[in-house]
C-alpha cells in the first residue's frame, strides 16, 4: 500500500471516530491536515492572521460535514486543498474590491543580507504580480505545481478536469509567467537561465 493511500484509510478511520465523539480524533485530523491548510492560506494571502482565519474556517467546514462524508469521493487532502484555496480567493476577492496592491503586506524574508532581503521582496512581488496577471485556471495550476509541488493527477483532482487539460493550463501560465517576467528580469537581477 502506498503512503498516500495508507494517509486516505487513515484520515478516514479518524473521522469515522470523530463522527462517533472521539475527540482525539479530531486531534489527530487537526496535527495532520491544519499546517498545510495554514501554510496554503499563507502563501495566498501573505498574512499570518487572515491565514489562520482560512485555516480555521477550513477545518470548522470539515467538522460541519463529517457525518455526511462520502469517503470514496475524495481525500479529505484534496477537499480541504480546495475549500482553504476557496476561502482565500474569496477573501482576496474582496480585498481587491477594498485596498490596493499596495496595501497588502508582503511575508517576511528570513534572508540574512538586507540586499538579498529587498531582492527576494522584489523577486517575490514580480512573481505574485505575474501570477495574478494569469487566467484563474491557469493560476491555480501553476501553483498546485510549482508551489505546492503537487502531480498533475492530483491537480486535475482538485480542479476537477482531465490531466491533459491540466497540462496545458500548466504550459500556457508558465509562458506567460515567462514572458511577464523576462520584460522585468534586469531590473529584478535575473539571469538568463532563471527567466
Amino acid at each position: 500500500m502506498t503512503d498516500a493511500a495508507r494517509q486516505f484509510e487513515q484520515d478516514k478511520r479518524l473521522l469515522d471516530r470523530f463522527v462517533r465523539g472521539d475527540a482525539r480524533a479530531a486531534e489527530a485530523l487537526t496535527a495532520e491536515h491544519l499546517p498545510r491548510c495554514l501554510a496554503q492560506a499563507f502563501r495566498m494571502l501573505g498574512s499570518r492572521t487572515e491565514a489562520e482565519d482560512v485555516a480555521q474556517e477550513a477545518m470548522l467546514r470539515l467538522w460541519r460535514i463529517a457525518p455526511d462524508w462520502r469517503s470514496g469521493e475524495a481525500r479529505i487532502s484534496t477537499w480541504l486543498y480546495r475549500v482553504t484555496a476557496n476561502l482565500a480567493t474569496d477573501r482576496l476577492r474582496r480585498r481587491r474590491k477594498s485596498a490596493s496592491i499596495d496595501d497588502i503586506a508582503e511575508p517576511a524574508d528570513p534572508s540574512p543580507s538586507a540586499e538579498a532581503r529587498l531582492m527576494s521582496e522584489d523577486r517575490a512581488r514580480a512573481l505574485a504580480a505575474a501570477l495574478n496577471a494569469l487566467p484563474e485556471k491557469q493560476r491555480i495550476a501553476v501553483t498546485l505545481r510549482h508551489v505546492e509541488e503537487r502531480g498533475n493527477p492530483e491537480i486535475a483532482e482538485i480542479m476537477a478536469l482531465s490531466v491533459e487539460a491540466v497540462e496545458s493550463l500548466i504550459a500556457r501560465g508558465k509562458r506567460k509567467l515567462r514572458d511577464i517576467l523576462a520584460a522585468k528580469a534586469s531590473s529584478l537581477n535575473y539571469t538568463d537561465e532563471e527567466t
